[in-house]
């Protein structure tokens, strides 16, 4: 990672300087992703191809990039009237394809295995979608022609490209789950925008699409989110949207949805920053959406939120809002604003603005394929425009991973993140997070930890629940709901993880990490303390060690040794570290574990003689403490909060 991403966690306006060197915004002219200046002719040599009759080549034939063998894209220069031995090879390359693409494949009619678009004639093109929707009928799954392209060039007769989607028809909620974490400034518009994509109506202009998604009574009192809340959009094996629109119960939407996008509601507001880094290392989301209000353009915490997103390396895209209020002008100051920022030196993103379907297909293609492209689409949730497009993107966006990564993780033993812990009346004590590896079963026996003394509990699943539907499976990278019976809520907290026994886990209090200075006011010394985040891990580490240096100050990299000050933690080599102390940031990953056998925690001093070491985590949980009264309707408790702040 550039150290000059700290220019994004600094003070400033948001007027950044235009980058050197750097792409310009890319506008899909011809709407597929084509290499243009891969000319059909290179030593005057022309590629071999099977050319159809009537086809004459020219020079400037346009390619897609040459088929790949893995991936879930396959190219056909057409499908008429096969035999069947050939049908069954096609059915079983289908088969592969989708597998690839865990659920969903893209097939480009018209297309030669090396990228070169030649394209069919009107009745090859309908004889050949009709042997698709045959194949895809044998192997459980349903198409939908995403776009049809003319292409132009030298030819008799009028000839067409198509790029279909594939999609396995629902199978015992088996479905594929993509999670989008959504960022943006306080007052961007973020949860209303996302009523109005998973309620399926439209904003009155006051916020009253945003109501069903808040949690506490003072979220709806103040507009503002201040917890972490979850909504779905599906979509079905034919790519038509299923929400709560309808009056459809969350169980129903599993049901009939083949594709599910999960959005994380994260918070604006400044406050509750650490909740928002809760909801990026914790929940490990596939891709995130920047949320930027047309009319204030880059304010308050959208620098901040935007570098958080590519210091965990998220892949990032971002959706103006509110452009019914707003002159045609301001929203092009905006977008451009917007492509200064991207383009500088610390981001070196490439920005495509999203104008119409075709330019929301290759938004959806290019952005999973290269972390660089950031779509950018103008929306409005009181008068509709554009959401369409937007709803296309979501539709059409594939997976990051493949099946064999994730067929990797599920052979592994079973490690399940604790993020939420609830107390559900007659169900008992019930758990929320992410299932990192293996697979979890109804009355599997896991053990759940570190506790403060870094032992293990035994505890058995009882039942297992994903968007609010009852699920038999959980596999790797799911993120799901445990009920634990009866099991002591008391011996839980967030930042634990429930393992198989098999399973021999490093605890340590100290660690070593690799990190880089984002932003810090003075320099960063031994002894300072700071707040880490290591995945779904939150808590207060002081720095022990700098090797090799005196001092860091911004932009400076080095080997730190972190120990926590609360209980010991689980912890593996290689996870991205994220850490805060007011203005003071920094990104870096675990090098190097102590584990628990190698260093004993000193003796817990009374608290009276902590000194400020004491006062500092005291000021921590009564800081948290006061939070979590206020969001459950309590009065402020300004005197009793300053108190403490004295004392710090």
């Amino acid at each position: 990672m550039d150290a000059r991403v700290s220019e994004l966690f600094g003070s400033g306006n948001g007027h950044g300087s235009g980058s050197q060197g750097v792409a310009s915004n890319v506008k899909s002219g011809n709407g597929y992703g084509v290499a243009p200046k891969k000319a059909c002719v290179k030593n005057n040599k022309k590629p071999k191809a099977r050319f159809a009759r009537n086809y004459k080549p020219s020079n400037n034939t346009p390619y897609l990039p040459p088929e790949a063998e893995e991936g879930n894209i396959e190219y056909k220069l057409k499908l008429v009237n096969p035999t069947q031995y050939r049908f069954e090879h096609l059915a079983t390359q289908m088969k592969w394809r989708l597998q690839e693409g865990r659920g969903e494949a893209v097939y480009q009619i018209g297309v030669e295995d090396n990228g070169m678009l030649v394209g069919l004639a009107e009745e090859d093109m309908r004889t050949s979608l009709k042997t698709l929707h045959m194949l895809a009928e044998k192997v459980g799954a349903d198409i939908a022609v995403l776009r049809e392209r003319d292409v132009d060039y030298d030819s008799d007769v009028p000839r067409k490209i198509a790029e279909v989607l594939i999609r396995k028809v629902p199978d015992d909620q088996q479905f594929l789950d993509l999670r989008v974490a959504v960022l943006g400034n306080v007052d961007s518009g973020k949860s209303t925008l996302l009523g109005v994509l998973t309620q399926g109506e439209l904003d009155n202009g006051r916020g009253r699409a945003r109501l069903n998604l808040f949690r506490h009574l003072h979220e709806i009192q103040t507009g503002r989110t201040s917890s972490i809340s979850f909504e779905i959009l599906g979509f079905n094996s034919k790519g038509e949207v299923v929400n709560y629109s309808e009056s459809r119960t969350a169980e129903e939407i599993c049901e009939s949805a083949s594709k599910m996008i999960t959005f994380i509601d994260l918070a604006g507001h400044h406050k509750y920053l650490k909740t928002t880094i809760f909801g990026l290392t914790s929940y490990c989301p596939d891709f995130a959406m920047l949320v930027v209000s047309a009319n204030t353009g880059i304010a308050g915490t959208t620098r901040e939120h935007l570098g958080l997103a590519m210091a965990l390396k998220v892949p990032i895209f971002i959706v103006i809002s509110k452009v019914d209020l707003c002159t045609r002008a301001t929203v092009e100051r905006t977008v451009r604003q917007l492509e200064r920022v991207l383009k500088q030196p610390g981001c070196n993103k490439v920005p495509m603005v999203v104008s119409n379907t075709d330019d929301a297909v290759t938004a959806a293609q290019q952005f999973a394929q290269s972390p660089n492209i950031t779509p950018i689409f103008t929306v409005s949730s009181v008068s509709g425009e554009s959401l369409d497009l937007l709803k296309v993107f979501f539709n059409t966006i594939p997976p990051l991973s493949n099946s064999k990564e994730q067929e990797e993780l599920m052979q592994q033993l079973t490690e399940f993140q604790v993020d939420e812990i609830y107390t559900v009346p007659e169900v008992g004590t019930v758990v929320g997070g992410t299932l990192y590896s293996g697979i979890c079963r109804e009355g599997d026996h896991l053990v759940v930890g570190p506790t403060d003394s870094g032992q293990f509990h035994k505890l058995t699943i009882g039942s297992i629940q994903r968007n609010r539907s009852a699920c038999r499976v959980l596999k790797a990278g799911q993120a799901a709901t445990l009920a634990l019976g009866n099991f002591d809520r008391s011996l839980l907290r967030k930042g634990m993880v429930m393992v198989s026994p098999e399973m021999d886990p490093t605890i340590c209090w100290m660690f070593e990490a690799e990190i880089v200075l984002l932003f810090h006011a003075k320099t960063f010394h031994k002894g300072f303390q700071v707040t880490v985040h290591i995945g779904n891990v939150r808590q207060t580490a002081t720095v022990e060690a700098v090797y090799g240096k005196e001092e860091l100050r911004t932009g400076e990299k080095a080997v730190v040794v972190f120990k926590f000050i609360k209980h010991p933690e689980y912890l593996k080599v290689g996870a991205k570290v994220l850490f805060r102390e007011g203005v003071t940031k920094g990104i870096g990953h675990v090098t190097k574990l102590q584990p628990i056998a190698q260093y004993q925690p000193s003796q817990t001093l009374p608290r009276e003689d902590w000194g400020l070491r004491g006062v500092r985590e005291t000021l921590e949980e009564e800081e948290e403490t006061i939070e979590e009264e206020e969001e459950m309707g309590a009065e402020p408790v300004d005197e009793e909060r300053e108190f403490w702040r004295s004392r710090a």
